[in-house]
């Protein structure tokens, strides 16, 4: 084999001698959802000391993980973990929010047992919410690879840096895309195939707010695509299915498709863009 391909290979690997695998990661954020959330877990225990000392454990591996980051931020390891391990409260308070938005939202949901276990679209909340705050923290990669592990396993995409207020429901949730500058108010719900995205792809729009804001209690059916970062969705709107949206709409609006049936000559179908406001 070519020697200066070997040697290539082997100076890479020396500069990431230490960083933390895509799969050390993972297995991280498996056992934090599971000490978050008992459904998840694997491990049981006696007393409450074991359980803290648990916590404690899961502390010191985020310390690890951090330590071994790529990039580093400008606090300390210990601080970093420090400081997310003090918001878990209110991350665990918001996915159990989530946890309500999802089971009074579907019909077909019997428990919130069942919602956690089993649903996609509260493992990829649950994901984001974590991967977030540790955007938040100024860290990078991590909450990737943490984002990209709940796509594998869910099919929704959701980018760690997108903003996402409270009672969030993905309804289905294969193929949902929701992007870096997404900006999504409380009590929203979307379901299935729905993407939240830029109109450019530029590189030089990198550092500007690219995708959409949707607001309150705003409804997005599957196959919707939403783009563009100056597109505003007021709220207590109802987006239909496989609407194609790249301008702003007002407070309590129903934007959807109407399909005219193809007649007996033959005439290719007709798809008519309706919108109405209140």
């Amino acid at each position: 084999m070519n020697r200066d391909f070997i040697n290539s290979l082997y100076v890479r690997q020396q500069v990431c001698l230490n960083c933390a695998s895509p799969e050390t990661i993972s297995e991280w954020f498996n056992e934090l959802l599971g000490t978050l959330f008992p459904d998840f877990s694997k491990q049981k225990f006696n007393t409450q000391r074991e359980f803290e000392l648990h916590l404690e454990k899961l502390k010191l591996q985020l310390e690890q993980i951090l330590s071994r980051n790529e990039t580093k931020p400008e606090l300390s390891s210990s601080d970093l973990a420090d400081l997310f391990f003090d918001a878990l409260p209110e991350i665990h308070s918001q996915m159990e929010q989530d946890v309500t938005a999802i089971f009074e939202g579907d019909p077909a949901a019997k428990s919130r047992t069942e919602v956690i276990r089993t649903y996609p679209g509260f493992m990829a909340i649950a994901a984001h919410r974590i991967a977030h705050q540790l955007d938040i923290l100024g860290i990078s990669l991590i909450p990737r690879i943490i984002s990209e592990f709940a796509h594998s396993k869910t099919g929704i995409d959701i980018h760690p840096s997108a903003q996402i207020g409270n009672f969030f429901c993905i309804d289905h949730g294969t193929g949902v895309v929701i992007g870096e500058t997404t900006v999504i108010g409380d009590h929203v719900k979307i379901y299935q195939g729905v993407t939240l995205g830029a109109l450019s792809v530029d590189k030089k729009d990198a550092v500007k707010k690219r995708h959409p804001t949707i607001s309150d209690n705003t409804v997005i059916y599957a196959g919707a695509t939403i783009l563009g970062g100056e597109t505003h969705i007021g709220h207590d709107s109802i987006i239909g299915g496989n609407v194609w949206l790249t301008q702003s709409i007002p407070p309590f609006s129903k934007i959807y498709y109407q399909a005219q049936m193809t007649n007996t000559s033959g005439e290719t179908d007709k798809i008519i863009f309706k919108g109405e406001s209140a």
